[in-house]
């Protein structure tokens, strides 16, 4: 630690698991103009943060765009897996800091709770299908990020990937459930060192601490992804069986995930108050 009904939806935009895919440039992600890729194929649905210039960080429109990807997923019966990635070299950098900027000028605004929400309830979404969801984390993971991170059934990343709660180094307090999410997959102490001691985790770490299920080099994760996807893919009626079953016997935590969310709205809301529209810079916002 470191400081069957339906079938399946057709392609939109493919991205295969190709060895270059976790890793894709920039300008080729960004060809498509689109903020989230999605493919429906061999039972196994894909979707990709495509906002690489920003390090994949969550606009309002990428998480409609994940919401209309789960609604999918759960309507077609033919789906048994879904793996997240992103395009670029970094996962996912958090909530856009313009929605940040925004709801911290009047937390309590109703458009600054609708929009923070929105961000919130897609990862709710991620977190809540019928199918394993694989995860697949290159570079890092930070703030709502790591939540995203969080939210997957399997989690496979870098050795060298950094998985970092971030909110205290910017000068908030968590949100969207993290401090639920953390402790679900690390416990208590590993969530107090990552959230309250601003303590992160390399891929390695993760795996060792039980967030990550498999690290390894950024050319080995497709294998790895296809390994994982495969079975559950091939009888996608059984395999929804079993993730119904896993839902109900080893969740919800002791408070629930929407429980938290609103557990922490409230002090989170305060903390971006006093921040202010300082987003350039880390930590509260100085006299």
């Amino acid at each position: 630690m470191r400081g069957t009904a339906e079938s399946a939806p057709q392609t939109t935009t493919v991205l295969s698991m190709s060895s270059d895919s976790p890793t894709s440039t920039p300008s080729d992600a960004e060809a498509t103009g689109d903020p989230i890729l999605t493919s429906f194929e061999n039972g196994v649905g894909r979707l990709t943060l495509n906002n690489p210039r920003r390090k994949n960080a969550i606009t309002l429109e990428m998480a409609a765009s994940i919401e209309r990807f789960c609604d999918q997923v759960a309507a077609s019966e033919t789906i048994g897996a879904v793996v997240v990635d992103a395009a670029g070299s970094y996962f996912c950098s958090g909530a856009d800091t313009r929605i940040l900027a925004g709801a911290s000028a009047d937390p309590a605004a109703p458009e600054s709770v609708r929009q923070l929400s929105a961000v919130y309830a897609a990862f709710v979404r991620v977190g809540s299908l019928p199918v394993p969801t694989i995860g697949v984390v290159v570079g890092g993971a930070v703030g709502a990020g790591l939540n995203l991170a969080l939210a997957v059934d399997l989690l496979v990343t870098t050795p060298d990937a950094v998985l970092d709660s971030g909110f205290l180094a910017r000068g908030i307090h968590p949100g969207g459930g993290h401090l639920t999410l953390l402790n679900r997959a690390v416990g208590r102490a590993n969530t107090i060192a990552l959230a309250a001691c601003g303590q992160s985790l390399t891929g390695d770490e993760a795996v060792a601490q039980g967030l990550a299920y498999a690290a390894a080099p950024v050319d080995e994760l497709p294998a790895i992804v296809d390994g994982l996807t495969g079975p559950a893919a091939r009888d996608p009626e059984l395999t929804r069986k079993v993730m119904s079953s896993v839902r109900l016997e080893l969740g919800p935590p002791t408070v629930t995930w929407d429980s938290a969310i609103e557990i922490e709205r409230g002090t989170q809301m305060w903390s971006m108050a006093r921040k202010g529209q300082n987003w350039s810079s880390r930590g509260p916002a100085r006299s």
